[in-house]
């Protein structure tokens, strides 16, 4: 195996919670993982990356972490996790696993004993601060700085016990690690070794971008409303690079072709991301960006979207594939446990259901770098259709509801947000078949299950040569059998039009196209295609496109692959 071996991989997301139950009580388990491995067999994915599975009081869904060396019962136990761990390996599938380690929960006892007294020796382990100068606890104001948190409010939580508050940038149940600790640092890189130890194949890392804040700690540009924006002053600090060499040096080194390593980075640019993935650097193989997830937020963030700007998309798309052509590695997604429904967001969910579904993959898909398949996005699966804020689990999401309701937003409007980019789009379980609950459990789902299993499901697309999942069967093999895909330089073509998002792989004197019209109406592209044979398309399988000499004539939703060789 080479050590860049996962340039021709795809990786498949699991959010364990709402993937499939085996003991009745709603949520998804081990167990019931292990049940499922068939399907991605059959799809014929590499790799399998879990979200956390670690004991937790899930303030966040999990990725508040009271004990990195256990499962959550929830989820069954550790015998239970060697069990899938072996299967996967017997099938030939690696597996990942979340590494959550800016944060902790503050029920980990490594905070607990933080917490217990200003002079415990982990009081360091975590970004303890008095109040600010002139101020008392509690006061208005008294936070040691001003940042905004991503879950709204401030960063800072107060401990009336000790009067000093400590830093959580997400959740108050998850309090920030402090890595300029090295004691902190030796914890984690133990922690690492002992999954690694274990057979893991790697991890995901949870915005490990956040890890290294700049010091001293001080206020950001002031925002709307009276809180600043601290994000320039906690992500890429200056010693991220530094914290990340040595966890490669004390984690991976000499085990670089086994595993997999991906950063989660927000707000990480094109010039950033070619650092932290430069082989030569020895930090991470690949970084997720969000830049091309953001595309659609407006004014009021994520909970306000705009109708999607094709020709704004493609402009990233071509900075990050140009950016990390030399250097680097992109990772590719639409979907995972943070965004809404690819299909429902960027597609057409309802007339052109399956061939948008088909579309938006292949785009994706035929690009340059490893592909993130989230579990039930190879269906086509779509947003949950919650309407009543009562539907909903997320934090985030009920969060955004209380801020914009009190900043006199109507209720309509939030309401329509949240339906269209709330995480529990996402999280909602994985459609088995038709029975009730999908086949997803035989109890009472966590979270409720999309109205349109009934024909939206694995059971009815798994021998359909035209369904979703099965045209995802065919990326995938793609992938793996076509070096074009993996290697090939990239050219976006048509940059400026509003519809068709096309490009060009060039190997070894070797040339794939890729057209796709991504609208609603028809489309006829100016795209030089020559003596190319067509390799896939999403019109069906008994239908066959007529010649394109220059010009390709395209159904709504429509996408079509040439090869010249």
């Amino acid at each position: 195996m080479t050590n860049d071996w996962w340039k021709s991989a795809v990786v498949y997301q699991i959010y364990p919670r709402s993937f499939q139950d085996s003991d009745g009580d709603g949520i998804g388990d081990l167990q019931g993982i292990r049940s499922r491995l068939d399907h991605l067999q059959w799809l014929g994915v590499d790799v399998l990356w879990l979200s956390p599975i670690y004991a937790s009081p899930h303030a966040d869904n999990g990725y508040d972490i009271a004990d990195y060396h256990a499962i959550d019962p929830v989820f069954g136990t550790l015998d239970d996790f060697d069990e899938l761990l072996a299967d996967v390996h017997a099938r030939g599938m690696k597996l990942v696993m979340d590494l959550v380690v800016n944060h902790t929960s503050d029920e980990h006892p490594w905070f607990l004993e933080s917490a217990s007294s200003p002079r415990s020796p982990k009081r360091d382990w975590y970004w303890w601060r008095p109040p600010r100068e002139g101020f008392a606890p509690g006061d208005v104001g008294a936070e040691p700085t001003n940042w905004r948190g991503f879950f709204s409010g401030s960063t800072w939580a107060l401990d009336e016990e000790s009067g000093e508050y400590y830093m959580h940038l997400f959740h108050p149940k998850q309090p920030d690690l402090n890595w300029e600790n090295p004691e902190v640092r030796e914890a984690v890189y133990g922690m690492m070794n002992w999954w690694l130890d274990r057979g893991v194949d790697g991890f995901r890392m949870d915005v490990i971008n956040l890890i290294s804040k700049v010091l001293p700690l001080r206020d950001g540009e002031p925002l709307p409303g009276g809180m600043g924006n601290g994000f320039p002053l906690y992500a890429c600090g200056p010693r991220i690079h530094e914290f990340l060499q040595e966890m490669h040096r004390e984690v991976f080194a000499g085990r670089e072709g086994e595993l997999l390593t991906v950063g989660e980075m927000p707000g990480v640019t094109v010039d950033e991301a070619e650092l932290f993935t430069d082989p030569a650097r020895a930090e991470v193989d690949m970084v997720f960006q969000f830049e091309h997830v953001d595309v659609d937020h407006g004014t009021f963030g994520k909970f306000d979207p705009q109708p999607l700007d094709l020709v704004r998309l493609k402009a990233i798309f071509e900075r990050w594939q140009a950016g990390l052509a030399e250097r680097g590695w992109n990772s590719l997604y639409w979907d995972n446990h943070d965004q809404p429904r690819v299909v429902s967001r960027f597609g057409d969910d309802r007339e052109h259901w399956a061939m948008s579904a088909k579309a938006l993959a292949a785009v994706l898909h035929l690009m340059r770098g490893t592909p993130y398949v989230y579990q039930g996005e190879e269906l086509g699966m779509t947003n949950a259709g919650f309407s009543s804020v009562d539907e909903y689990h997320d934090i985030e999401s009920l969060n955004a509801y209380d801020e914009l309701r009190a900043h006199d937003i109507p209720e309509e409007r939030v309401l329509d947000g949240l339906s269209r980019m709330s995480r529990d789009n996402a999280r909602t379980p994985v459609q088995w078949d038709a029975s009730p609950h999908a086949g997803f459990t035989t109890g009472t789902p966590w979270l409720p299950v999309t109205r349109n299993h009934a024909w939206l499901n694995a059971a009815a697309q798994r021998d359909d040569r035209d369904s979703v999942a099965s045209f995802y069967r065919e990326l995938i093999r793609l992938r793996h059998d076509d070096p074009i895909v993996a290697h090939g330089t990239f050219e976006m073509l048509l940059p400026a039009d509003p519809q068709v998002l096309a490009y060009r792989r060039d190997h070894e004197g070797r040339v794939m196209t890729v057209v796709a019209n991504l609208s609603g109406v028809g489309a006829l592209p100016e795209i030089e295609t020559g003596t190319a044979r067509l390799v896939l398309h999403n019109l069906g399988a008994g239908v066959t496109p007529g010649p394109a000499l220059g010009m390709v004539p395209l159904e709504p939703w429509e996408v079509r692959v040439f090869l010249a060789e």
